[in-house]
């Protein structure tokens, strides 16, 4: 997955080094557990339909906004509180993301997500994960086309 944001990229290269799938389960349980929610200045409940990841059956959110340096911010809500798996994608698009062009948020292809959670996802989890990325990045073309 070549030509992806740095910080994604180092994050990938990490994640690879967890061979042992409970090491790699640990990891993404403890990037869930750093979830912090969409500010207020951003949304509030009840959020807009337009920000709903179709699909997610975590009930998941995307917001982008552009910063002031020309790179993206974006910014989730997830309403099932068991949605962990959501909870580390968000984190992990977040931390990663924020601060890249629109541009290269568009080049992350959406299947990003086996290299992050592995082959094992099952068929319904898999396309909301797939959504969560192809949501921010319609935000993010979004946030520049104005």
């Amino acid at each position: 997955m070549a030509d992806l944001p740095e910080k994604l990229a180092d994050l990938l290269a990490t994640l690879d080094l967890a061979t042992d799938r409970s090491d790699r389960i640990q990891l993404l349980i403890d990037f869930g557990e750093r979830f912090r929610e969409v500010p207020a200045e951003v949304a509030e409940r009840p959020f807009a339909e337009a920000h709903r990841v179709p699909g997610c059956e975590s009930e998941a959110f995307v917001w982008a906004r552009r910063r002031t340096d020309g790179t993206v911010g974006l910014h989730f809500a997830v309403e099932n509180a068991q949605g962990i798996s959501a909870m580390a994608l968000a984190t992990i698009l977040e931390e990663t993301l924020s601060g890249a062009t629109p541009e290269a948020v568009a080049r992350v292809p959406a299947d990003v997500i086996y290299r992050i959670f592995g082959p094992e996802l099952s068929m319904g989890k898999s396309m909301g994960l797939m959504g969560m990325v192809t949501k921010a990045q319609a935000e993010s073309r979004r946030a520049f086309a104005s």
